[in-house]
């Protein structure tokens, strides 16, 4: 478990390094072409994904910041129980946990999510992210692939021992 937690904490660095960075270096509301599909911008997301409950009035500072604490307790708790018999699982566990505690961060320090990263298409543009949510985007990528292995290979052994 120990170095899933050492990738967790390099994770969690590079993610904070690089919203500093952001922040440092650009105004808020600010754009940096960089491709025809992505560009930098500082934007604050005081809500969840999606922007969603970022209209309080700042008690979903304090409820997104305990959903983050008891997610972040119950993947601990998952890595030292559960996981150790699929990597898969315990790389999408750190991701996930690495996210969390990325963004936890940031609503601590800020009341908000620093976000700089923005993909687009002409005219649609998916909400801008930071390196935390990709992390926690692929680990649940990874877990549910993870789930669709193991149901596969209880499929193949429970046709194999039916047979």
């Amino acid at each position: 478990m120990r170095k899933w937690l050492g990738l967790a904490v390099i994770l969690v660095v590079v993610d904070q390094i690089t919203k500093l960075v952001a922040q440092s270096t650009m105004r808020f509301g600010e754009r940096i072409h960089v491709l025809p599909v992505f560009d930098f911008t500082l934007v604050y997301n005081r809500g969840a994904a999606f922007s969603f409950l970022a209209q309080g009035d700042g008690w979903q500072r304090w409820f997104l910041s305990g959903i983050a604490v008891a997610a972040i307790v119950f993947i601990l708790w998952l890595m030292k129980t559960q996981a150790h018999d699929s990597r898969r699982m315990m790389l999408a566990l750190t991701l996930i946990l690495s996210g969390a505690i990325g963004n936890l961060i940031d609503r601590l320090f800020y009341g908000h999510v620093v976000d700089f990263l923005l993909v687009y298409w002409h005219p649609w543009y998916y909400p801008a992210f930071n390196i935390a949510d990709t992390a926690i985007t692929l680990g649940a990528i990874l877990l549910i692939w993870d789930e669709w292995q193991r149901w596969r290979q209880s499929r193949r052994t429970s046709q194999s021992t039916s047979k």
